[in-house]
């Protein structure tokens, strides 16, 4: 049977460097298999192989998004998807870490009983991950922009975890900060917290008049019909899941200044964001070990 002492980790950015460290300090003999593929980390056993990493070890941690295709390109041929090159390597003896895990996978573990744990679908990592994602699309706003935050007309499309802490840093920097969101009570919310709201269906009315737009929605909102009502002048920085809610296409021919950002906590904050992860997957081992 495998060891419970060791935990492999594959994948992602420095979040999972940091969160190699954090486990070596807890007494795990931590393996790794393409952590940011170029970085060696010195105490960690490196594995040539997923399918080795996967023998060895009865923890693994996969990375954000857990489907890298460069984690599974050396395990899967052409035609192969991720879940059915996975589900070769998993076992009834291993855990099953990660974030961001495809629903096919996560169904495939609960169907032959393997425990699985999408740590940001824990509320608690959810919610302080949104700090680090609000502070770094702050600082990607500040860069890509000429003018001050402070005194700014700035639109935030979505009023979900990562929007209401945006939402809440901005208006702390003096910035004048509208709420558009589909549901009523999002908008309730939003207007108790001091913020001027629109319904998501009327924002074609009020795009000209903002500096900065913030989008949270993982769906198509700002398509070419709305972007040719914005200030040419604008900056819009998406960090809704890929593709985003840009048409990036219609931005880049129009010269709109216009960044989806992707990743933002293993980017500007890793180590929190890995102290963060550390405290989630410890409580979900000791729950598995209790």
């Amino acid at each position: 049977m495998l060891s419970q002492s060791n935990i492999g980790i594959f994948g992602g950015d420095m979040r999972q460097v940091y969160l190699a460290d954090a486990l070596l300090k807890k007494g795990y003999h931590v393996y790794t298999y393409k952590i940011l593929e170029k970085i060696e980390h010195k105490n960690c056993t490196q594995m040539n192989s997923l399918r080795e990493l996967f023998e060895q070890c009865k923890i693994v941690i996969g990375p954000i998004p857990f489907n890298k295709d460069h984690v599974f390109a050396a395990s899967a041929n052409a035609t192969e998807t991720v879940d059915s090159s996975l589900s070769k390597l998993i076992t009834d003896n291993h855990i099953l870490i990660g974030g961001i895990i495809p629903s096919q996978i996560v169904e495939g573990c609960q169907s032959r009983g393997i425990p699985c744990y999408d740590y940001m679908n824990d509320e608690k990592i959810a919610i302080l991950n949104a700090i680090a994602t609000a502070e770094g699309t702050i600082m990607e706003a500040i860069k890509s922009s000429d003018i001050n935050l402070h005194g700014s007309n700035c639109l935030t499309l979505g009023y979900g975890r990562c929007a209401k802490v945006l939402a809440g840093k901005l208006k702390a920097l003096d910035a004048r900060v509208t709420i558009a969101a589909r549901s009523p009570e999002a908008l309730a919310y939003a207007e108790a917290a001091g913020f001027q709201t629109c319904e998501l269906s009327e924002i074609k009315n009020i795009l000209s008049s903002f500096d900065f737009i913030f989008n949270t929605i993982p769906a198509l909102v700002l398509d070419k019909d709305h972007l040719a009502h914005v200030d040419p002048k604008v900056t819009i920085i998406d960090i809704a899941s890929q593709p985003g809610g840009v048409d990036f296409e219609y931005a880049i021919k129009h010269n709109l200044n216009a960044k989806l950002c992707l990743g933002i906590p293993g980017k500007v904050s890793p180590k929190t964001s890995a102290d963060i992860i550390f405290s989630g997957i410890m409580s979900f081992i000791k729950e598995r070990s209790d």
